[in-house]
């Protein structure tokens, strides 16, 4: 178990860094809504498009349905709406894509995304949530690659836009500018040439959703352990109080 999870911790960071290198060259990545994190709702939201649209390929075999418990969630309700690939809420988030077809359709195998969040940038853009929620909203069409998408954030991306559905069709525009001395082509924005069932703000809010439940998935116990470090911290202010005052006391009467 642990070999499985130092694999998928490395391959999510190849991910990440791979396309912090790549991003590098190009556009900033914007900062993931960190607020999302403490909203019940929104994780809740996250998880529903999580399995509707990325468990079909990749799974996140560390994080049980039960788990989701934490969020606000029922196992009715997880039984009722996100129980698709098993029948039991206590198995773990896996799929029955085989890797050796999922390498000859993509040209590599979708890696699991139990940690992808959690992996950090080594280009010092941001964090893996931002790089994830920028790349998740930076995809367009490119007529010339085999799944007619491309990506502003990790260019060449072997993934189709599963999303474009909601996002619509859309192209990127850039404007000439000077940077040391050499003309460059800078993003300036998108061209929209076929709308989604979801406006812009509402885009970015779904898929700010989205990353929100995979970092959370990434450590589940995450806002546990918050709480219980700042109980610790108190304890620990409390007891030196209490230590200093009793060392005064023993040390009062010797000289």
């Amino acid at each position: 178990m642990i070999k499985r999870i130092l694999q998928s911790l490395l391959i999510s960071c190849m991910l990440v860094t791979g396309a912090a290198h790549a991003a590098g060259a190009g556009i900033a990545w914007d900062k993931f809504p960190v607020e999302k994190l403490t909203s019940d709702a929104a994780l809740q939201n996250g998880a529903k498009l999580f399995v509707n649209y990325c468990l079909n390929c990749h799974a996140a075999s560390y994080v049980r349905y039960n788990r989701m418990n934490d969020i606000g969630l029922s196992n009715e309700q997880i039984k009722a709406n996100l129980l698709f690939a098993t029948d039991k809420v206590g198995e773990t988030m896996k799929i029955s894509l085989d890797p050796k077809q999922a390498k000859l359709w993509f040209g590599v195998v979708p890696p699991d995304l139990s940690v992808i969040a959690r992996s950090r940038s080594a280009a010092g853009q941001g964090s893996g949530a931002d790089y994830l929620y920028t790349y998740l909203r930076t995809y367009y069409r490119d007529d010339s690659k085999a799944t007619g998408w491309n990506n502003l954030a990790y260019p060449n991306v072997a993934m189709p836009h599963v999303l474009w559905e909601l996002q619509g069709e859309r192209k990127p525009t850039f404007t000439r500018a000077t940077e040391h001395g050499k003309d460059v082509e800078v993003f300036s924005g998108w061209e929209v040439s076929k709308a989604g069932t979801l406006d812009a703000r509402a885009y970015d809010n779904a898929m700010a959703d989205l990353v929100a439940f995979l970092q959370w998935a990434g450590e589940p116990a995450q806002k546990t352990r918050q709480q219980l470090g700042a109980w610790v911290l108190l304890f620990l202010g409390i007891f030196t109080v209490i230590a200093w005052r009793l060392n005064a006391a023993y040390w009062k009467d010797i000289k």
